[in-house]
């Protein structure tokens, strides 16, 4: 490397180049979650023509090839030259980074889209984008490779032929409209392999997004298909928010049957708030957030206000009407939404979201705002319906006295431990390294296979903890249950992090917590079991990326003194083939304890050779779907989710 550094060592990026460069400072990440976030960035400016009452259907296909197209009937991109740049608007907003209609309020009042970089950015990290545009009764046609115009912007005149088949297409058979009225934008592009770790969306996270934005916005119809499987589904609901929760609450036991749902507004500060809410009689918490339909995963000042409010609502109505039982403690947050299920949306006209993947809602007035609006529906509500007030009431002091009862119990077992011990579970090999950021822990099923990891292991910074069987389902269970069960304690002292409200991620006396189980159906049952006791007690080691899970092999194969290891059948039988097949040796690994000291430490816990999958939460709203379908209580859901994925299922030792 040249000490020289003067002006000639300066690069400027222009154009999109600086996206194709850093691509994870636009949209997160260059993996699945970053692939979808594609999607979402042009879909987002159709629901943008939604939120502006110009656009009512949204059509989003999975072609064959592999591309996705987003069709909208809203306004259609302009296509008139913009002076200053001496190219059509079209042109403008598909190259250039901070360029579109949201910086005029008075194109969007609101909007999810702020920084005009979105569909700039799909442009750039697209192999190729096609964009059509319907305005005027003209057919306005572009194309772009890697960010770059490949085909100038063209016109043609619709004929009838295009508008029936776009009416067929948009709106279904039977329907007329003014030609004048038939705008829209259509967007197809493919994703670019060279940027992106995958480019095989998946059908089931984008259909979960599709229903939730159908949902924010009550009335219009969003419709997705995929014609590789022929999957497809259909959205519109009239009820918005309050059908939205409902929606969240099927199948589960319901404490009160109607929907609690608030609207409210400041017009001095413009802010729209709506929210909807049910109680359960589950113990686990369902709060989804968003800013005009953008999905705040990580919440913000929009939820601290809610949470905020609900909790000085519900104890303001409890001391009011007597219904704390002569305890003058309040109940806490934690107390309040146990068992809640709730939809909070807003509308503001300058959000402040953290980043450009729109995560939190930085907007500091926002939590006074939601905080005073929703308290005081939630006390005309409560006043309205006491009978409602006074089972939420019932259900909150329970959680406090559970919670109590496991604080007592923690520090039971916190005394015993001190007199016993140092503290840590007895059958945790722990590793001579202190430094959390150096030391792992392995959770291994089973004593055999806890015996073949003791033994193989690197005792300076691994520990082994072996778990006998399954642990608890927490998706079911209440926290005084969950917390008085053996291997749940075993797990929590371990780890160091506490748990509840004592839990700190800080604490973690290891940054990689690998979960290692037989590559069998079992294996995988106690493998699903710890991931939802983390999803819901610890998710802030799997928000750090603390949770890997161990990738052991199925087969061993080998011939003479040659010993090759496959994960896959497909690869045992290539290996198989390399080796001569004649003479060569299969051993199916049906779990954890076949395998000895040495074959373990080679294929599964040495880092030179194995191979982690790190644990982490793309969707919040999704993952707490999908555990609630696989863990909770609703059977019909959990078997219609197996009937529709069994045909992915692989390597199961049934």
């Amino acid at each position: 490397m040249s000490n020289a550094y003067d002006a000639s060592h300066i690069t400027v990026l222009e154009g999109l180049a600086p996206v194709r460069e850093r691509p994870a400072m636009y949209i997160g990440s260059t993996d699945s979650r970053g692939l979808h976030h594609l999607v979402y960035e042009v879909v987002d400016n159709a629901i943008d023509e939604a939120l502006a009452g110009v656009c009512d259907h949204i059509f989003i296909t999975i072609n064959a090839d592999g591309s996705v197209t987003i069709v909208d009937n809203g306004r259609g991109i302009p296509v008139d030259t913009m002076p200053q740049y001496g190219k059509s608007a079209l042109e403008v907003v598909l190259t250039v980074l901070h360029a579109g209609g949201k910086f005029d309020k008075n194109t969007y009042q609101v909007s999810g889209g702020l920084h005009g970089v979105g569909v700039s950015v799909v442009n750039a990290l697209s192999s190729w984008l096609k964009v059509e545009v319907y305005r005027d009764r003209n057919v306005y046609t572009m194309e772009f490779a890697r960010g770059g115009v490949v085909a100038p912007l063209s016109s043609r005149r619709e004929t009838e032929t295009d508008r029936e088949k776009r009416l067929r297409l948009w709106y279904g058979p039977g329907v007329r409209r003014d030609p004048e009225e038939m705008t829209g934008t259509v967007v197809t592009f493919m994703p670019d392999p060279t940027i992106f770790e995958t480019v095989d969306f998946d059908y089931d996270i984008l259909d979960h997004r599709i229903r939730e934005l159908a949902f924010l916005n009550s009335g219009v119809t969003i419709q997705i298909s995929d014609e590789r499987t022929g999957d497809s589904a259909r959205y519109c609901y009239q009820g918005g928010i309050r059908e939205y929760v409902a929606y969240l609450t099927t199948g589960k036991e319901v404490l009160h049957p109607d929907v609690i749902s608030l609207q409210s507004a400041d017009t001095a500060s413009m802010v729209e708030v709506e929210v909807g809410l049910q109680y359960t009689q589950s113990y686990a918490e369902t709060v989804l957030t968003f800013v005009n339909s953008v999905n705040t995963r990580e919440g913000g000042t929009h939820l601290e206000g809610f949470r905020s409010a609900l909790t000085r609502a519900i104890n303001t109505s409890a001391r009011k009407n007597n219904l704390l039982k002569g305890s003058t403690e309040s109940l806490r947050g934690d107390d309040v939404r146990e068992g809640l299920n709730a939809v909070i949306s807003i509308r503001i006209a300058n959000p402040q979201f953290e980043g450009q993947t729109k995560m939190r809602l930085g907007n500091s007035n926002v939590k006074g705002i939601v905080d005073s609006l929703v308290y005081q529906s939630l006390l005309e509500y409560f006043e309205e319906n006491p009978r409602v007030i006074g089972t939420i009431i019932e259900k909150a002091v329970m959680a406090a006295r559970a919670r109590e009862a496991a604080r007592k119990a923690r520090e039971l077992a916190r005394r015993k431990s001190t007199l016993e011990s140092s503290g840590l579970p007895g059958k945790l090999a722990d590793c001579s390294e202190r430094d959390p950021s150096k030391s792992e822990l392995y959770i291994v099923e089973g004593d055999s296979a806890g015996g073949s990891a003791k033994q193989g292991r690197s005792r300076l910074f691994q520990a082994i903890l072996p778990l006998r069987g399954k642990i608890l389902n927490v998706e079911k269970a209440n926290p005084h249950k969950i917390l008085k069960n053996t291997e749940i304690q075993a797990l929590i002292s371990a780890i160091g992090s506490g748990v509840g409200e004592e839990f700190d991620a800080d604490r973690a006396r290891y940054h990689k917590i690998i979960l290692m189980t037989d590559a069998d159906v079992d294996g995988a049952h106690i493998r699903t079991l710890l991931l939802t006791f983390f999803f819901r007690y610890m998710s802030d080691l799997i928000e750090r990326g603390f949770v890997y899970i161990a990738q052991p092999p199925l087969f061993r194969v080998a011939k003479g003194k040659a010993e090759r290891y496959a994960y896959r059948e497909e690869e045992m039988k290539s290996l198989a083939r390399e080796l001569g097949e004649k003479g060569v040796h299969i051993q199916r690994y049906k779990g954890l304890g076949e395998m000895n000291a040495s074959q373990l430490w080679e294929t599964t816990m040495n880092p030179e050779t194995r191979v982690l999958k790190q644990v982490q939460i793309e969707d919040a709203s999704y993952a707490n779907d999908i555990f609630e379908k696989l863990m909770g209580e609703d059977v019909r859901a959990r078997k219609d989710f197996i009937r529709r994925h069994a045909k992915e299922v692989t390597n199961l030792d049934i």
